[in-house]
């Protein structure tokens, strides 16, 4: 390990040492080295202090990262680079330093990287980056809004080093792979710093599903991979999953809980679950779990944890289990990555055992009144996350016309998915909430449900409350999405061949939907060209380019649908022939039917 401070030292490490891969080729320290070394002195040039830092690539971002410390100016990291999000950000930063202006400097032999450059004249005044040096990150927490999180590189460096007395052993002389961004936290740590002070090489490609994964270990061999939940969870139902070889020696997670029935799919396929990783921007890595061993977190190496004090009277729920949940839970965290040494309150909620482990229990800021009753966001998020149905869930309070409500956005476990398909959303939602109603007051129940495939997150891999809250609202198309899933054919015989891959919509038409004026006075139905690009838009979704229509076979419309009522969509794919059948109907009505035939892409 060399301190993160020190690593533009010229003898710092062997040169020759691998920074990073890239296909076939690879990229050496003592270039890493020359190329942020030119990109300082480019900078030194400038007056701007603080300098907005963004490039897709990690390894040109680890250069100018280490050029902006070494230049003495204070490197500003936006969650994005849009210009509606860079605007908002405009007091926190002098100037911006992206991939245009590092092409231009390329082009024009300014950051070369001849690692000839190594022992410039220069070299004595970069080994002297203060180990002090402030970085600004951004998070938007549970709101959305930007919010600056001022650290050091002694912070992260005191980090590296506590990720490699927990995992160095494990990882060895892997290349790390990654999923995620290396703009915020967990991706600058795990993609950057961490391999670049242990001199593990990490790959410039960003892997998106196992058949990149595959090419990438087919080229590094020995890997261990950097993702999120959402991503994780979405892996083990594409083609390749279950054969990657050879099986990466680990798979890093963190943004938010993997769900129990995510984890023991990569157990039972590679003999462990993936390590996930709790904690903040502002913390830092708190603890750790593999939940094929237990669902409890584990503070990390050099981490103390404790309950905190209990809540101010007159904040406990008339529900006992709610109390448990928010009666002296504040988790605490007193760490080296914090840069203090004093006890840091989080707003998580959290339950010690006796090994000194601790499960979370939602968040202490997500407490709502309802009818003179108080409630847990959180708690009603881990009691549903103990029926078998449920893979994940999020909740959220609900704007009603005289009260607030609460909805709960849910993505069903394959046991669900069965209860569903046997038995119906409406049936579904009744067993979910006579479960709930064993641990809380009626009136505190979710009274809106949706279901999806997935939660909604962000680049970040983070699930936004508005982005749950959205999923609550009418649609552009006018409709309120209640429910989809992928449908599977569970009589399939092992003799016939299998059924084509199904998706599965239900909405609710709305009595105030606009295709309904004029169509028809007194009998108001639903035009049949609505459904039809109704399909369009689904279809496409699903399947990207289906929009491109070739044309639309086998057209029929067999019942009128009128306003008000649950309509359900089915789509088919069959790949090979670019064609999705689609079909609605409501309650036992089938109401329109056809096929959708897109063309090649051009």
């Amino acid at each position: 390990m060399i301190a993160l401070h020190a690593l533009l030292a010229a003898s710092a490490r062997e040169a020759q040492t691998v920074v990073c891969i890239e296909g076939a080729s690879v990229t050496r320290f003592a270039t890493f080295q020359a190329q942020a070394r030119a990109i300082a002195a480019r900078l030194r040039e400038r007056d701007a202090r603080r300098i907005a830092l963004w490039s897709e690539d990690p390894y040109v971002f680890a250069c100018a990262l280490f050029g902006v410390f070494a230049a003495g100016k204070v490197p500003v990291i936006p969650a994005n680079a849009t210009p509606g999000y860079l605007a908002d950000l405009r007091d926190a930063y002098d100037a911006v330093l992206d991939d245009s202006e590092f092409a231009a400097w390329c082009a024009d032999g300014a950051v070369a990287g001849s690692p000839s450059l190594e022992a410039s004249e220069s070299s004595e005044w970069f080994e002297a980056i203060d180990p002090q040096a402030p970085l600004t990150l951004f998070t938007s927490g549970s709101s959305g809004t930007p919010k600056p999180v001022h650290k050091t590189l002694a912070q992260f460096d005191a980090e590296v080093r506590t990720l490699e007395a927990e995992w160095g052993a494990l990882l060895g002389d892997a290349t790390v792979l990654a999923s995620v961004p290396h703009h915020h936290i967990y991706g600058l740590l795990f993609r950057v710093f961490w391999p670049l002070a242990a001199g593990r090489p990490f790959d410039r490609a960003t892997c998106a599903d196992p058949a990149q994964l595959q090419s990438r270990i087919a080229q590094c061999g020995a890997t261990v991979v950097v993702s999120t939940p959402a991503q994780l969870s979405r892996w083990p139902d594409l083609p390749g999953f279950a054969t990657l070889a050879p099986v990466p020696r680990a798979f890093f997670s963190s943004g938010g809980p993997l769900s129990a029935d995510a984890a023991l799919r990569y157990a039972a396929t590679f003999g462990d679950a993936p390590l996930e990783i709790y904690g903040s921007t502002e913390t830092g890595g708190i603890a750790w779990r593999r939940q094929s061993e237990t669902d409890a977190w584990m503070p990390m190496h050099g981490i103390a944890v404790r309950a905190g004090a209990a809540l101010e009277s007159g904040e406990f729920s008339e529900s006992n289990e709610v109390n448990d949940a928010i009666h002296g839970g504040a988790l605490e965290v007193r760490s080296p990555h914090l840069g203090h040494d004093d006890w840091h309150r989080t707003d998580d909620q959290a339950a010690f055992d006796e090994a000194g482990r601790f499960r979370l229990r939602g968040r202490l800021d997500r407490v709502l009144k309802l009818d003179g009753k108080r409630v847990s966001l959180g708690e009603l998020e881990s009691r549903l996350l103990l029926h078998p149905a449920i893979a994940e869930v999020r909740t959220a309070p609900l704007a009603g016309a005289t009260r607030q409500r609460i909805g709960a956005l849910v993505v069903l476990s394959v046991q669900g998915r069965e209860i569903l398909r046997r038995e119906g959303r409406v049936a579904l939602v009744k067993a979910l909430r006579r479960h709930l109603a064993a641990y809380f007051d009626a009136v505190v129940l979710p009274r809106h449900w949706r279901i999806r495939r997935a939660l909604p997150v962000d680049a970040r891999g983070k699930i936004q409350a508005r982005a749950v809250a959205q999923a609550f609202a009418a649609r552009e198309e006018g409709f309120e999405l209640l429910a989809e899933w992928d449908e599977t054919d569970a009589t399939h015989q092992a003799d016939q061949p299998p059924a084509l891959p199904a998706r599965v919509f239900e909405m609710r038409v709305p009595l105030t939907l606009e295709h309904f004026a004029g169509h028809f006075p007194g009998l108001p139905i639903l035009p049949g060209v609505v459904q039809v690009d109704w399909s369009l838009r689904f279809a496409d979704e699903w399947v990207p380019g289906a929009r491109a229509l070739a044309t639309i076979e086998q057209l029929k419309f067999m019942a009128p649908v009128p306003p008000g009522v649950v309509l359900k969509l089915v789509l088919r794919h069959d790949a090979p022939r670019r064609r999705i059948a689609f079909a609605w109907r409501f309650g036992e009505r089938d109401c329109a039917s056809g096929v959708i035939v897109y063309r090649e892409p051009a």
